[in-house]
């Protein structure tokens, strides 16, 4: 199924997973799939997993579990920072075999001891290309508050009305804590004629130093309501993550209520965290 095709008929919701690192287990991404499975979402996309990925759950591995053995949707993430035209177009033929139709295609992080490749400098180079190969589903990532290496937000907007004019179809969102920050930003892309699906990335807040790390790489900011709530709760994990789920709740139905088209949980492989939400939520989906 492609999934652009589900916004015309709902909201969605919608789950992102990773693939295990070689010294965890395989067995438990794919129970982690078996819980995510019952709570019915409407696709669940995975992460890149390269040559640091436990042997038989990279993305397309996952993918395909996810649609063969629980017939959801899948999104395969593919970041062209390290690929070359020829590797993507392997990626793709893959991809085909295993009966992944649906791509969130990226230009992915800089890794300051790899050289990147240079047959793709931008996500848009991607995905105008995935467009030449076949009939894949593409979606992209944007940024409420703007990419951390772009120069302002107007700047970032127009490289991301360049990923939709080469063939995006619907967008995801980078991690946010402040709705106004998404509110306004869906604005200033209505205004920029960017008028494609976007759902709303949310990321609940289960420890202090995973957030603060998501935080560093993807340049969002922590309102002060959260940052109080960290500092209150620091010493105290379990009260930490409680308040944190609240406060995800808390985002989610104010979305919902807004008219958001859609909502892609940051699941962090655990679907507990991801039940608790949607047992919150369910009603509203």
């Amino acid at each position: 199924m492609k999934v652009g095709s589900l916004f015309a008929k709902k909201k969605v919701v919608s789950f992102e997973v990773f693939p295990p690192k070689p010294d965890v287990p395989i067995e438990n991404i794919y129970r982690t799939l078996g819980t995510l499975k019952d709570l019915k979402p409407d696709f669940i996309s995975v992460t890149y997993g390269a040559g640091g990925s436990a042997p038989g759950a990279s993305t397309a591995d996952i993918c395909e579990a996810i649609q063969e053995q629980h017939q959801i949707a899948s999104v395969a993430h593919l970041p062209c920072i390290n690929e070359t035209r020829e590797s993507v177009l392997e990626k793709l033929q893959i991809f085909r075999q295993k009966g992944i139709e649906n791509i969130l295609a990226l230009r992915g992080d800089r890794n300051p001891n790899l050289p990147p490749k240079t047959d793709f400098h931008y996500a848009a180079d991607l995905i105008a290309f995935i467009r030449e190969q076949g009939d894949f589903d593409i979606a992209a990532a944007c940024y409420p508050e703007g990419h951390p290496e772009a120069p302002d937000l107007e700047t970032d907007i127009q490289h991301l009305k360049e990923k939709v004019d080469a063939g995006a179809m619907h967008l995801i969102s980078q991690l946010f804590f402040h709705n106004p920050d998404f509110y306004a930003f869906r604005e200033k892309l209505a205004r920029k004629g960017i008028t494609v699906p976007m759902e709303a990335g949310i990321m609940p807040v289960t420890s202090k130093k995973s957030i603060e790390r998501m935080v560093s790489l993807c340049g969002a900011s922590i309102p002060s309501r959260l940052s109080k709530l960290m500092a209150r709760y620091a010493d105290d994990p379990v009260s930490l993550k409680a308040a944190g789920l609240e406060y995800a709740i808390v985002q989610i139905l104010d979305l919902q209520s807004q008219g958001v088209d859609g909502i892609h949980i940051y699941t962090m492989n655990n679907p507990d965290v991801a039940r608790y939400i949607m047992e919150q939520i369910g009603e509203e989906c």
